[in-house]
């Protein structure tokens, strides 16, 4: 009976969804057997908390499309035109921060370790040095690769712009 009592609440929770409100104060049901009957029927519908995304190795950068930083040769001037968009938060002057850290002498450099910038603890505690393919994998999906990141960027899908970006970045330390 249970089951069939939930399947009625979550039914009534349908309709009452599709019908059409004239006037919230007119027309809610504030009855107790109503309530409990919502919250039973809400429980039930409401989806299981996610686990929360396990972070990608250190030493790992299989990327998600397969493709390989090696499988490309990156263009400096094309990834210097490529990099603008990055610009809105990082400089490539030597010490200067913005909303993201310089990535100055990004390349080989061990993350969360510009003194003065303050890191997320998900990114200052991952253990990645950000050698060229790191970064290639990183810079398609950072969350992904550093779940916590204060890094909102969706992601470079383009792996040639990934490739040109890092390519504008090796010269740059």
């Amino acid at each position: 009976m249970r089951l069939g009592g939930l399947a009625l609440a979550m039914s009534g929770l349908l309709i009452a969804g599709c019908a059409k409100k004239e006037d919230s104060a007119d027309t809610a049901d504030t009855t107790p057997a109503a309530a409990t009957t919502t919250q039973a029927a809400d429980a039930a519908a409401a989806p299981a908390a996610a686990p929360a995304a396990a972070a990608v190795a250190a030493d790992n950068t299989d990327t998600v499309s397969g493709v390989k930083l090696a499988s490309y040769t990156g263009d400096a001037a094309a990834g210097k035109t490529d990099f603008a968009i990055c610009m809105t938060c990082h400089a490539i002057e030597a010490g200067v921060n913005k909303i993201g850290p310089s990535l100055h002498g990004v390349v080989g450099r061990k993350a969360g370790s510009i003194a003065g910038f303050t890191y997320s603890a998900a990114n200052k505690n991952s253990g990645i040095t950000w050698s060229p393919e790191k970064l290639f994998q990183y810079l398609e999906g950072p969350q992904r690769v550093v779940p916590g990141t204060k890094m909102s960027y969706a992601g470079l899908t383009d792996p040639q712009k990934r490739a040109d970006v890092i390519a504008y970045l090796k010269t740059q330390s």
